[in-house]
């Protein structure tokens, strides 16, 4: 359960690099009804705001680190973002972008992983981050595949202080790492850690990444227009006991993402 009370360490933002912002703009406008509200569109800078019922949900900018992949990064509050960069390279992480503020906004920073995955902290200013979550065309949980779990649940416990529960996957598929923030209840779980070889990270170049899950109301309708809009499926759709009907899929610009229609309370 993701909310937008931006509690320490739980999810608060995230945002897309893209390399044609307007193409980027209206795929996701078709496949998860958001509003695209540009902030500029000049040389050095395009990108803006998807809104979902006039409610701020993610960002989106030109993509413009080269050799970069278009992905989501998604961003976790913390009280300190200089405190939070100090402990990641403690940790033998890496900084990708040094804190800085954005106006009065509030400050960030970017980061590497030790095993190569990119995420990224968020200090509130005046804002505190996205304005709906865990409804239907927002955020409903986050993903990272990993090739070592026990590695970054050491690394991101150190940092945030999350608290994990395993479960094992069906068919033998090995363990699924439940996250929850920390000193929150079980029911406040935001995400999940797995375990995948390299091979099975193609998208990322072998490296581990993180996704965002976007709840929908009918998985096989949003996944239709995924592909009638130029994007593609990895998996699914198909159907996840106590969690729902979900897919992973690509869109147009390689960018990973899943659609997770969620399983009905008994």
């Amino acid at each position: 359960m993701i909310t937008t009370d931006q509690a320490p360490g739980s999810p608060c933002w995230l945002d897309l690099g893209a390399p044609d912002v307007r193409a980027s703009a209206a795929f996701y406008g078709a496949v998860l009804g958001w509003e695209y509200e540009s902030m500029g569109e000049g040389e050095e800078f395009q990108g803006g705001m998807f809104k979902k019922d006039g409610k701020t949900v993610a960002g989106l900018g030109q993509l413009t680190e080269e050799g970069a992949r278009s992905a989501w990064m998604i961003y976790y509050t913390v009280p300190d973002a200089d405190a939070t960069t100090q402990a990641v390279q403690n940790a033998g992480g890496a900084v990708r972008v040094a804190p800085m503020d954005l106006e009065d906004w509030g400050r960030m920073a970017q980061f590497t992983d030790p095993q190569g995955g990119q995420f990224a902290v968020w200090q509130p200013g005046k804002n505190s981050g996205f304005e709906l979550a865990d409804e239907t065309g927002s955020l409903s949980w986050t993903e990272l595949y990993t090739t070592d779990a026990a590695a970054a649940k050491e690394f991101y416990g150190g940092i945030f202080g999350w608290q994990y529960g395993d479960m094992e996957l069906p068919g033998g598929g090995g363990a699924y790492t439940i996250i929850t923030p920390a000193g929150l209840p079980e029911e406040r779980m935001q995400g999940g850690l797995m375990e995948l070889p390299a091979e099975n990270l193609a998208l990322a170049g072998g490296r581990p990444y993180w996704h965002p899950v976007f709840n929908v109301d009918d998985c096989d309708a949003a996944v239709a227009r995924v592909t009638e809009n130029g994007g593609s499926v990895q998996m699914g759709p198909e159907d996840a006991e106590g969690v729902g009907r979900l897919a992973v899929c690509v869109d147009p610009s390689n960018a990973d993402f899943v659609v997770l229609t969620p399983a009905t309370p008994s």
